[in-house]
């Protein structure tokens, strides 16, 4: 693994490095094994809307993880 160096942006920021796990995980979820993530956008089953600020955002996946 790869050892990935932060800039010095502030003082606790200053010679940190973490790994990164590049070789290990893949960059996309094996397809076959997510589905969509329904999200209510604060509507109710009448497609009113119910709760204000809400909505949008980005579309999401649930992963299910195979054991």
């Amino acid at each position: 693994m790869a050892i990935r160096k932060y800039k010095p942006t502030s003082a606790g920021r200053r010679f940190q490095t973490v790994q990164t796990f590049d070789e290990i995980t893949s960059v996309d979820p094996y397809k076959p094994l997510t589905e969509p993530l329904h999200r209510s956008g604060g509507r109710n089953n009448t497609g009113q809307q119910t709760s204000w600020w809400r909505g949008g955002g980005h579309k999401r996946r649930y992963r299910i993880i195979d054991f």
